[in-house]
């Protein structure tokens, strides 16, 4: 007999091996129907598996949340059946659950297109309706690879190979069709549901090695219900719209060119965005008690050795020999001895040197640096997004150096910098996640253990919620990160805070205690936009390209109906350019319908319109974006509303 605990706290017997299907029916037919699943011991599994020793069990049925995965991952299964019933030649490969969806890659002659989708999704309503059972076996490694050589599934057999030896070979089948894979399943193809749609298909190299074949990678997403799939299919459309790839060359703010892979060209307009956002944080973080530095880009790399990032990130830092010129200047080669140099990925190995300057009293701390500081990222081509993922990033990084009893206010006083700013932003819905220690790390667990105790108090002492992110901590130490929901409901990470008692003490850093001994400070990382450019990303795209009017790179346009009032227009530009807003004219000899209609489409927040009665009357018809008619106000008022419309949040 086996005791099986409950999540009310009663504890039953029953037969070793009895399974969680026997068990959920013994409690409730009802309950038994909405169960797909279960997690015994915390670990999700199938719920036709049996209890072979004492065990706590928690169902998992169709509309809770922990069920969405396996509703996406028992759709995978179903897609690569409905593609090899469809082109049986073709061969599965992976399939893996990603955020919101799934993919599976597959190995075919004649590449998927987005036409193909039509009657594979007919296809897999088909497999659902059927309702195949989802069952698991154990097969030996030999005859497992036997079989799938024998259907040609040349990549499975590779797969297989790659699974080490101690580890179970399971095989899942729907039916007549089966695959290799890890599991859990929900109990049927049925489980699945209606609320599936592909969404689109891709190349991919086998393993994301570009030295391999490519294969055609099938994207899809699946939900609990039809309502769930039709919000997530709007908000794609809404995301597609508000594009700041798109955004950004329609309104002129930016571009990338293949030339300088991951670096943007900033045009004028954006990168008055830029120069506004910068000089806001600027603003903010001096008023905090920052004391803003301006380290090296280029550094040797005996530094970052000693820091411990040549051995975890080489491989994603541009590294530059110290050349010895050769007698032709043409042909460089690097000396055997020569030393290397490189560019710095993150800010912080420079920020304690900047710190380790001078002997430091405990009367010092908090010391608190900031810098927008240019780091570079060797990002593999394949990654790179727009704004979102570059190789050159301009952070706003900062550290703060305090002592152990000092984390608390130190992370109390972060938190209310990053909410005021999130707020001018804009943003109000931030989640906070305490994240631990990962599998890769520097330190001792017991340097781990007191480090995640002490970020964990001291969020805690902030009175905020947070939630605990298992292994997703930095390097060097526990991590709290900042997720914020935009207009339309995507999440974002944008800030952190880092307790790291490492990198102190692998850069000799220290200061003088109180009784005279000599002491590591903690070392808090932060940022809270993350980087300049993927911030303002985020925020063409929460905004879909119209600007609050104070980052707007054009804020008014003062357009006139007829050329005898353009002296009294340029009146009114002065007024308005005296007052700080950033101004064009529209002067042209086009009609004002055409004038507005083209400067709307600029987003441009406020179209001032002369004719010949506002020029007599010292009046001007303001047009707003996004709003029918107009207002008719004197220039004088219509100068102090726009001005102290555009005036920045913090100097509001």
């Amino acid at each position: 007999m086996v005791n099986v605990s409950f999540p009310d706290g009663a504890v039953r017997e029953y037969p070793r091996g009895t399974t969680g299907t026997t068990i959920v029916e013994s409690i409730s037919k009802s309950l038994a129907k909405k169960t797909v699943a279960m997690r015994v011991d915390g670990v999700l599994t199938d719920l036709s598996d049996p209890f072979e020793q004492d065990g706590a069990i928690e169902f998992v049925q169709r509309d809770d949340e922990a069920a969405l995965e396996l509703i996406r991952h028992d759709c995978a299964h179903v897609l690569a059946e409905a593609v090899q019933e469809l082109w049986p030649d073709t061969q599965v490969t992976i399939g893996p659950v990603i955020e919101n969806g799934f993919y599976y890659d597959f190995a075919r002659d004649q590449h998927f297109t987005e036409q193909d989708f039509e009657a594979i999704e007919k296809k897999m309503a088909q497999i659902i309706e059927r309702g195949a059972e989802f069952t698991k076996e154990v097969w030996d490694r030999e005859e497992a690879k036997r079989v799938f050589a024998a259907k040609g599934e040349d990549y499975k057999v590779e797969l297989i190979d790659a699974i080490p030896g101690d580890e179970d070979l399971k095989i899942y089948k729907q039916g007549q069709w089966f695959d290799l894979c890890r599991g859990p399943h929900m109990r049927s193809t049925k489980d699945v549901g209606v609320a599936f749609k592909l969404t689109k298909v891709a190349g991919a190299y086998w393993r994301g090695d570009s030295n391999n074949k490519m294969l055609s990678r099938i994207y899809g997403t699946a939900w609990a219900n039809p309502k769930q799939l039709k919000a997530y299919l709007h908000m794609i459309e809404e995301a597609e719209k508000r594009d700041h790839r798109k955004l950004g060359k329609e309104l002129d703010l930016f571009h990338l060119q293949e030339e300088a892979q991951g670096s943007v060209f900033w045009h004028p307009k954006g990168f008055n965005i830029y120069n506004q956002m910068e000089s806001y944080i600027r603003r903010k973080v001096n008023a905090a008690g920052y004391k803003e530095i301006k380290t090296p880009q280029l550094m040797d790399s005996k530094l970052w050795e000693k820091s411990g990032h040549w051995s975890k990130f080489r491989e994603d830092m541009f590294v530059v020999p110290d050349l010895e010129f050769a007698s032709d200047a043409e042909q460089l080669d690097v000396a055997p001895d020569s030393k290397l140099m490189a560019l710095k990925p993150m800010n912080c190995p420079a920020h304690i040197q900047v710190f380790n300057q001078g002997i430091k009293s405990y009367r010092d701390l908090p010391l608190r640096f900031a810098e927008f500081g240019c780091c570079h990222r060797n990002e593999a081509h394949g990654a790179l997004h727009g704004l979102m993922r570059v190789r050159q990033m301009t952070q706003d990084d900062g550290h703060i150096f305090c002592r152990e009893d000092q984390i608390s206010a130190e992370t109390d006083a972060f938190c209310a910098l990053l909410d005021s700013i999130y707020e001018d932003m804009g943003f109000t819905d931030v989640k906070i996640l305490l994240a631990t220690r990962p599998e890769q790390r520097a330190g001792s667990d017991e340097t781990w253990d007191k480090a995640e105790k002490a970020l964990g108090d001291a969020i805690a002492s902030t009175g905020r919620d947070f939630e605990i992110a298992e292994g997703e901590g930095a390097f060097y130490g526990p991590k709290l990160e900042f997720h914020l929901k935009d207009a339309i409901g995507r999440s974002w990470q944008c800030g952190t805070l880092q307790l790291d008692t490492v990198l102190p003490e692998r850069l000799d850093a220290s200061y003088i205690a109180e009784d005279g001994s000599r002491q590591r400070p903690i070392m808090l990382h932060r940022a809270i936009l993350g980087s300049l450019e993927r911030f303002i990303g985020i925020l063409i795209e929460n905004h879909a390209g119209r600007m609050p009017m104070w980052l707007a790179p054009t804020q008014a346009v003062v357009a006139t109906i007829i050329s005898d009032v353009d002296p009294a227009a340029m009146k009114v530009v002065e007024k308005l350019k005296a007052a700080g807003l950033r101004v064009e004219t529209d002067f042209r000899n086009e009609k004002i319908n055409y004038k507005v209609r083209e400067h709307s489409t600029q987003k441009v927040p406020a179209i001032l319109v002369l004719g010949e009665r506002e020029a007599e009357e010292g009046t001007v018809s303001i047009r707003r974006l996004g709003e029918k008619g107009q207002k008719v106000v004197s220039v004088d008022e219509a100068v102090a509303v726009l001005a102290k419309e555009a005036t920045p949040p913090d100097l509001a």
